[in-house]
């Protein structure tokens, strides 16, 4: 492009998308023209700061996939009031240039606390407190890749042949027996604890690993800042 965007009007956006969002919107034509030039249909756009929801209307409205995240009060009082309004037909903004009629639909999800924060007075992690037992568990299986769903003495599966449990009780020789005698033959099992025998000989189909030690390989905190 060689000149300016002039034939982008904003003197109307507060209107746009029936959410009020002061000195915070970009106009609808704006995005939209930015997807045009960088994205075709089915492609995915994401806005990982949502403000009012103007990239992912415009995205929903042009038929590209989406993915928005706002930690803002606005992701409900602002982004999921306007993407209903799109879903069901709002004419604003772009829609009569793109024909829009409405349709289609989103996944809305709350991120969930840290499983694992700093201790205030040591310099190691430890356990969230406002994880009770049963989000513990099912936290852990969705890390390991393990399908959260408790049966007999196991917290999830991976497949058919291979198990997780973790507690919170002291893990050692016999405590490990007394699970693998509930194992088939050719399962495995993955056990999570926080208290585990250190001098432990284990089975071939059995790996034991330490909350939060184990955790923090697979949650590198300090991977992003250095």
């Amino acid at each position: 492009m060689t000149s300016l965007w002039d034939d982008i009007l904003s003197n109307n956006i507060h209107n746009e998308g029936g959410v009020d969002f002061p000195k915070g919107k970009k106009p609808e034509a704006l995005i939209k023209r930015c997807i045009e030039l960088s994205t075709e249909p089915g492609d995915y756009v994401l806005d990982s700061f949502l403000g009012s929801g103007t990239a992912i209307a415009v995205a929903q409205k042009m038929r590209r996939r989406w993915i928005g995240i706002e930690m803002g009060e606005q992701a409900y009082t602002h982004c999921k009031v306007r993407l209903d309004l799109v879903i069901n037909g709002e004419q604003g903004g772009i829609s009569k240039a793109v024909n829009w009629q409405g349709g289609g639909g989103y996944h809305f999800y709350e991120l969930a606390p840290s499983l694992l924060i700093k201790n205030n007075k040591l310099p190691v992690y430890q356990i969230n407190p406002a994880y009770t037992y049963e989000m513990l568990c099912e936290a852990i299986c969705k890390i390991e890749g393990f399908h959260y769903k408790p049966q007999d003495v196991f917290h999830g599966h991976s497949s058919e042949k291979r198990y997780i449990h973790i507690t919170m009780e002291f893990i050692n020789a016999a405590y490990v027996k007394s699970l693998a005698a509930r194992l088939a033959e050719g399962q495995s099992l993955l056990i999570y604890g926080i208290k585990v025998q250190s001098d432990m000989v284990l089975p071939a189909n059995i790996e034991v690993k330490n909350i939060p030690k184990d955790l923090l390989e697979k949650c590198d905190f300090e991977s992003e800042v250095r």
